[in-house]
């Protein structure tokens, strides 16, 4: 949904409380009318990802942001799978970098065999989002601790785990 009014309308559809917010569960449920099965803590880790101001629900302006990032997203996706309804390891890769992700060789191959739940080397459009809102998760995190903007962190156990804490699916 790129425009703004309709997204607004099914901002409001969604948000069936009238708060101005809307929940993970509420998410879900929308997404899934939009074939995007996703487990629960997917969409909760699709919320922090965008919860600027960090009260646990999504207001539009942060959905906007969602939106975004999951139409880049599918963009990608869609340019690569060549009717396939999937990709392929070399094809992810090429879309996580037009996405804008650049990893190194056994980074990207853990994190592919992390995402390919039927672990047959083809990654369907939902585990290519949940892959990349996992690596956008641990690239927003990183970028907390890279003070500098250096590229490089170094972290105690405690800021280990908090950091692995925060980008779990």
């Amino acid at each position: 949904m790129e425009n703004t009014s309709m997204l607004r309308e099914w901002f409001e559809r969604v948000d069936s409380e009238k708060t101005g917010n809307i929940t993970a569960i509420q998410l879900k449920s929308a997404l899934a009318v939009g074939n995007l099965e996703f487990p629960l803590s997917v969409v909760q880790q699709m919320i922090r990802m965008y919860d600027f101001d960090r009260n646990g629900t999504m207001s539009f302006d942060e959905f906007v942001g969602l939106n975004k990032f999951l139409l880049k997203v599918q963009q990608a996706f869609s340019d690569l799978e060549r009717g396939l309804g999937y990709l392929v390891p070399d094809d992810v890769y090429k879309g996580l970098v037009k996405i804008g992700f650049t990893l190194d060789s056994p980074s990207f191959y853990t994190v592919c065999e992390s995402f390919d739940q039927k672990k047959n080397g083809k990654i369907r459009l939902d585990d290519f989002i949940c892959l990349c809102i996992f690596v956008q998760s641990a690239r927003n995190l990183f970028n907390s601790f890279d003070t500098t903007k250096q590229g490089r962190v170094t972290l105690d156990f405690n800021q280990l785990v908090y950091f692995t804490a925060n980008c779990r699916i």
